[in-house]
């Protein structure tokens, strides 16, 4: 009986609102690349499914950007063609439906007729347009049409969504780079100055360091790295703090060797570090812990200071970005967190006056769009 029913299991509707919703996955991907001839050719054999017509395109103000269809002498009437009927769309946003006297080529073996010609819309403009060819035109048709560069729309603005957030991201590195304390960069110099004459050896090994630190916090592209790159550098940052301040410094770092290979946003540790060296240090001397712990399906990690602590208002002042503050980058690392996780993964603060400070984040071992870059 089990084996009968799985037979017949599903109607007709449901099979075909799987095909088509399976169709749209194949297509989507591609879309999300943006408006791209390559992108758009790509994505175009799945919209002609969605549709089932005998030839699409889609084009910009350009031309055509993707063919789809009947091929051999055919194309190249329609395709040449493709352009000029395009047009009204492209300026008047109206969805056009032509006959035979505007579309048919004169042969009579050619299976296009008639053409729908609907508009693809982001932000309220018309950006390009999809024709779908076909032997006649129906309402169901033209509605399809309609539906289908509608949900094309969605995808072109997602694919202009990303690229915004791209630059974003990309903006606000370069103000996490600039935010990084001047006064480190001198007091490290000064600190490297100090061993030339003493201990030659020990001051060319921090120089190197400084070197590489600043080639890493410094360098182009590449949103994203792995934690044991992160932390490497959080070393070496370390290494030239403790030969500005020497035993008065104190770290400790307790790493779970499972979570070293998981994907971080680039830059997010450091600036915590950074911060619990200028404030753990306000006494005269202090202790850091950096910890990284394996959670399953997520890494935590956290920045832990005995120093003086914080006003816990300071500290919503500086998650909420506003001007003044001077906990380095803190506002911009947890809008980071929360611009590529989600508002569930921003930085958690606890402090008090007198009571040190403790900064913690969590980070999915696997997210969708997020690759260290080589």
């Amino acid at each position: 009986m089990f084996a009968r029913r799985r037979k017949h299991f599903g109607t007709p509707a449901d099979k075909a609102t799987y095909a088509t919703l399976h169709t749209a996955s194949l297509a989507s991907p591609h879309l999300r690349e943006g408006l791209t001839p390559a992108a758009a050719g790509k994505a175009s054999r799945h919209l002609r499914d969605l549709l089932g017509t005998a030839a699409i395109a889609i084009c910009d103000s350009s031309g055509v950007l993707a063919w789809d269809g009947v091929g051999g002498p055919y194309e190249s009437n329609h395709r040449r063609d493709a352009k000029a009927l395009a047009a009204p769309t492209l300026r008047s946003g109206r969805t056009a439906v032509l006959g035979a006297h505007d579309v048919a080529c004169g042969d009579p073996q050619c299976p296009i007729r008639t053409a729908v010609v609907a508009p693809i819309v982001t932000e309220e403009r018309v950006v390009a347009v999809l024709v779908a060819y076909s032997n006649n035109t129906s309402a169901a048709l033209v509605r399809a049409t309609e539906e289908v560069a509608r949900w094309v729309s969605g995808q072109v603005e997602l694919a202009e969504l990303n690229k915004e957030r791209t630059r974003a991201m990309e903006a606000e590195l370069r103000a996490l780079r600039a935010q990084i304390s001047p006064h480190f960069i001198y007091n490290a110099l000064a600190a490297i100055a100090s061993f030339v004459r003493t201990d030659p050896e020990r001051a060319r090994e921090l120089l190197l360091e400084f070197a590489d630190f600043s080639r890493y916090a410094l360098r182009r592209g590449g949103e994203y790295t792995t934690l044991a790159d992160e932390l490497r550098n959080v070393e070496r940052y370390l290494v030239l703090e403790q030969a500005r301040f020497g035993d008065r410094l104190k770290v400790s770092l307790q790493i779970a060797p499972e979570v070293l290979p998981v994907v971080i946003p680039f830059l997010v540790v450091q600036p915590l570090v950074e911060n619990a060296v200028r404030h753990g240090l306000e006494a005269g001397a202090g202790s850091i812990t950096i910890r990284a712990r394996d959670r399953i399906n997520e890494a935590e990690i956290s920045v832990e200071d005995d120093g003086a602590g914080s006003d816990p208002e300071v500290i919503r002042a500086a998650l909420s970005g506003e001007t003044g503050s001077d906990s380095v980058g803190l506002g911009n690392v947890d809008a980071r967190l929360r611009q590529v996780y989600g508002d569930t993964y921003g930085l958690v603060v606890e402090t008090a006056l007198d009571a040190g400070t403790k900064v913690t984040f969590r980070i999915p071992k696997y997210s969708s769009g997020v690759h260290a870059s080589p």
